[in-house]
This record gives C-alpha cells, structure tokens and sequence, in this order.
C-alpha cells in the first residue's frame, strides 16, 4: 500500500470514531482532490536537498499577505536552532508571519553556532525565493540530531521555489516533512460561522519519540479567518494542552517540537468573547485532536490506538497525571501488544502517577467491559477481554471515585517493531 493510500485508510478509521461539531465540516478527500486543502491565501510547494533520500525533503507554505501567527514549542532544554530561531522571529516580527520552511531527515539539533547560522540561512533564502522578510519566516526541521544540515544543497533547492508556483497539495506538504512516519498527515475542515465559512487545514508529522511536552512533532495549521495574534496564541495554547500535549508513543520529548498556526484574514473576522471566536475555538481543538490521533496511530511499530480515559479523580490535574504514568508506561503498552488484561499493571501506574489514589475505589473497564470493581474486585472474562484488546482500537477507563476530575490520553502498544526501527535509526 502507497503511503497516501494509507494515508486515505487512517482518514477513514479515525473519521469513523470521530464526533466532529455540528459547525464543522471535514473535507471528504480522495486521490487527486489534494489541491483543495489550502484556505484563501496560502499555497505550498516541495522539493528535494537529498538529505537522506531522493524524495521531497523541503516544505514550504506561504501566505499571499501578513498573517496572524502564534506557536508552542518543546520544553526539551535541548532544543533545536529552528526552534530558537522561530521563537525570536514571532518576537521581533509582532507575530505577523507569510511563510513557514521545513526540512526532513536532518533536525538541526546540537549543531551549535553553526546551526543558528544554518536555520538563519533557511530563513533568508525563504525570503528571498517569495520576496519577504526572513523575520516573517517561520523554520522548522526534524530527523537525525548532532549532524550539521548540507545547507548548500539545501540554499539551492530553496532558491528553486521562485522560479515556480507554489501549487502543492496538503498531502504533498504533508509527506515532504515525514521522518519514520509510515503516511502522511492531513486534515481540512470548514467552519459555518456567523458571517460565513471560514477553512481551517493542517498536517502533522510524528511517529517516534512522542510524549508531552510537547508530543515529539511538528504540526502547522493555516485559516483564512481574521484572528488577533494574542487570542490567536491563548487558541492554541490550549487546544495543544487537549491534543498534541495528550498523547505519548515511548515516553521520550524532542529537541523540535512545534505547532504553529497561521491565519491570513481573507475571510470572517473573530472577535474575542464572540460566539465564532468558541465556534473557532471548538473546531482548532477538534483538528489538532484528529492530527494528534493520527501521530499515534502511525507510532513507531504500533498495532494498536488506545485512549486512556480517567474519570471521578479529585482534580483534572490529578486526572491528567494518572492518564499519563498509564499511558506512558511499557509495562503496559507492552500488555497492549500481547493482548493481556494484566489490569495491576494499570493500577501500579496510577498508584506512581502523583494523583491522590484510594485504591479500595478503583474501577477499571476495557470498552464497556468491567474489568476491577471497587475492593480489588475482579470477575470478568478473559474470552470477552481477549477480544477487545485483538481491535485495532479501544478505551480503557479508569474511575478514582473521589471526584468528578477527568482527562483523555492517547497511546499505543509497544512492539518488537519499534526496537528494529530505533535500532538503526541513523542509517
């Protein structure tokens, strides 16, 4: 199966559990509707440095005007030049960007001065080949770290774009910034507002070293709405605590995470407080949810997509510490693999987690299937357990009964697999 056939396949099994907002509308893509993706105002083009291979490794998306922009970024102490370079530009440009530049198969990390020099260089050529201000270019690179990027190589497949159109579709900008991911990651969707429609895509890129803070990955997101910088930050900001912040592969953060959004204001104007700015708000989350989903279900080596959902804990914070040491654990992700219902591996977890624990009240279920009643209760069938964790995808529940805090993680199992692959990464 080709990768943007695989692609189209993870569409469709995570549209099928997906519950979008009433107000938002996916956009049903098929094989040669790509070009369809982009809002008013952006378009995108790829081409190839060969910097590991011989496929489109250079992404780059511009905007036709000055647009709103807003970002977050990996809490790794370690972080990459882009990163550093990205965060200076929002500062220096008050936040109004007009493209964003990616690299694969190099992350530009640990590579000292010379590294800011080389992400300063991917910004100027950007410039240069659209003819805007390297300060209004946001960069971004992810693969192998302590390698010095080939940034001759690099300048001259830059400097390519002005001497083209920028017509890439979502799918061929998605596939450009892939690493060890299996497909491409893509989403569209249309906003019914007050005055209007507004277009909101994006594509992600993730499949190993995935945790929070961020998720290892890199997800840029582009509307045509008109959003103030600010409310545009405080947007994402929270919908990344709810998405890309709320899923774990193998425990471990990058150098370069981020999630960037641009918005060009070619269509409905948002105001702060207004009921669009919460119609706005619900379908970014939504997004950055589905995008994040996909990051999982693509993990290293993965077999299967699961939610870790706490339930009665006596503080969201509580629930979100406990969803986290389930999620993230290999004692369990590696239960997930062997379809065992080893539920104490569960329990341990939230025992370490932080969250204040009565380990009398537990109750564990796998879909709707109780598997630990309160008082260390267990009675259930290992036929009917074995069948659900054989399905590519399910929830396991746990309620704390001593509150009504809650929280969502999702995970995957932890397989041989991902052992070949991290392996021999660099090669």
């Amino acid at each position: 199966m080709s990768k943007l056939k695989k692609a189209y396949s993870a569409f469709e099994r995570l549209s099928a559990s997906t519950s979008w907002p009433e107000h938002v509308t996916p956009l049903p893509f098929k094989e040669g509707e790509e070009k369809r993706f982009w809002p008013t105002g952006f378009n995108a083009g790829t081409t190839s440095a060969a910097i590991k291979t011989r496929r489109p490794d250079i992404m780059v998306v511009s905007s036709d005007q000055p647009s709103s922009a807003a970002a977050v970024f990996t809490r790794n102490l370690c972080s990459a030049a882009p990163v550093s370079l990205s965060k200076e530009h929002l500062r220096t440009s008050s936040a109004s960007m007009r493209a964003i530049v990616c690299n694969s198969g190099n992350a530009n990390a640990a590579t000292g001065r010379r590294g800011m020099r080389d992400a300063e260089t991917m910004a100027v050529q950007t410039a240069a080949a659209l003819g805007v201000h390297p300060e209004e270019v946001l960069v971004a690179s992810t693969g192998v770290i302590g390698v010095p990027l080939p940034i001759e190589r690099m300048s001259g497949a830059i400097g390519s774009f002005s001497a083209v159109v920028l017509e890439g579709s979502g799918a061929d900008a998605a596939q450009a910034i892939m690493t060890t991911d299996t497909f491409p990651k893509f989403i569209a969707v249309d906003i019914a507002l007050s005055g209007g429609t507004a277009r909101l895509s994006g594509i992600a890129k993730g499949s190993g070293m995935i945790c929070p803070d961020m998720a290892t990955m890199l997800a840029f997101l582009f509307t045509d709405a008109a959003i103030d910088p600010a409310l545009l930050r405080e947007m994402l900001s929270a919908a990344n605590e709810r998405s890309f912040n709320a899923i774990t592969v193998d425990g471990d953060t990058s150098t370069n995470d981020m999630a960037a959004i641009l918005a060009s204001g070619r269509s409905e104007q948002i105001a702060r407080g207004s009921d669009d700015a919460a119609l706005f708000f619900s379908a970014l989350e939504s997004v950055m949810t589905f995008l994040a989903r996909l990051i999982v279900l693509d993990g290293e080596g993965a077999t299967k997509l699961v939610e870790i959902r706490i339930v009665g804990a006596e503080s969201d914070d509580d629930a979100q510490k406990a969803a986290r040491a389930v999620a993230g654990s290999s004692l369990v992700k590696t239960a997930m693999n062997g379809e065992d219902a080893n539920w104490g591996r569960i329990i341990a977890a939230v025992g370490r987690s932080g969250a204040k624990v009565d380990p009398e009240r537990l109750t564990v279920t796998f879909n709707d299937l109780v598997i630990l009643e309160p008082g260390y209760r267990s009675d259930f069938s290992e036929e009917e357990a074995k069948k659900i964790l054989a399905e590519p995808g399910y929830t396991i529940t746990v309620s704390m009964g001593n509150g009504v805090g809650r929280a969502s993680v999702w995970t995957c199992d932890l397989s041989r697999e991902y052992v070949e692959i991290n392996a021999d990464y660099r090669t």
